[in-house]
């Protein structure tokens, strides 16, 4: 893995103290990068602090307002970083008719229009510092394909991979990457609940060519991939990791 490696490299991996977003902290701590983990729990702030010895991040992507103060303070009290993974998420499983405006607005916050306004407030930084960075968004295979009881979810996704085309277009001359991964179904607990119904639970994994759900790691190695120098002439692009679900 040493033509992907992160050495030197300082990463913030928002949403890192479970499931999918610690297997991509671990994942880029073992390929030579300072790791950052963010969460809106203070108790878990301070796991991922200790984890990956470094600071504790508070953070709530719903609160654009505080986006670029927290960026401007991580350039300033810790050098900053070089590679961004938006991964904190959420999804509220309904069927269409029973989404309340709340869990709508709550659901594209959290999944759209948090990644953008951090990954703004990173590029205005890169941008004046004329610094080339990466970034990743974790999309999912909700965005391409429809999915019962997931308008809300389904639609966040599709928009987080189409502004993913357009901040790559926007960002690309100044050195800034930017590019995502859709996964299937990952066995976490933001899919517990739809999991551990067997009925569900066939019906989706019988959509699945490889005959299995994801596992966090799986994920891992398109993220690495899309963040180091391997993939530097890579951007805008979506990196689908589904076991085959969306060819049907």
């Amino acid at each position: 893995m040493t033509r992907f490696s992160l050495e030197g490299q300082r990463a913030l991996v928002t949403g890192a103290g479970g499931g999918l977003g610690r297997a991509l902290a671990d994942g880029l701590k073992e390929q030579g990068a300072v790791v950052f983990g963010t969460s809106r729990n203070p108790e878990v702030a301070r796991e991922i602090s200790k984890r990956y010895g470094t600071p504790e991040l508070l953070l709530d992507v719903q609160d654009v307002e505080s986006l670029q103060g927290f960026a401007d303070d991580l350039d300033r009290e810790s050098g900053g970083i070089d590679l961004l993974i938006n991964n904190a998420g959420v999804n509220i499983p309904r069927l269409a008719v029973d989404v309340t405006p709340a869990q709508w607005q709550q659901i594209q916050e959290t999944n759209v229009q948090g990644p953008f306004f951090l990954s703004t407030a990173f590029a205005r930084i890169w941008m004046r510092e004329s610094r080339a960075a990466a970034i990743v968004n974790i999309a999912s295979q909700a965005g391409i394909v429809a999915i019962e009881e997931r308008a809300p979810y389904g639609s966040s996704k599709a928009a987080l991979i189409h502004l993913t085309k357009v901040l790559a277009l926007e960002w690309a001359a100044s050195g800034i990457r930017v590019n995502a991964v859709a996964p299937t179904f990952i066995l976490t607990e933001m899919t517990k609940s739809t999991l551990e119904k067997k009925e569900w639970s066939e019906k989706l994994l019988a959509r699945i060519p490889m005959g299995r759900f994801g596992e966090p790691e799986d994920i891992v190695g398109a993220a690495i991939y899309l963040l180091s120098r391997e993939a530097a002439l890579v951007t805008g692009q979506t990196i689908v990791v589904d076991g085959g679900y969306t060819l049907h």
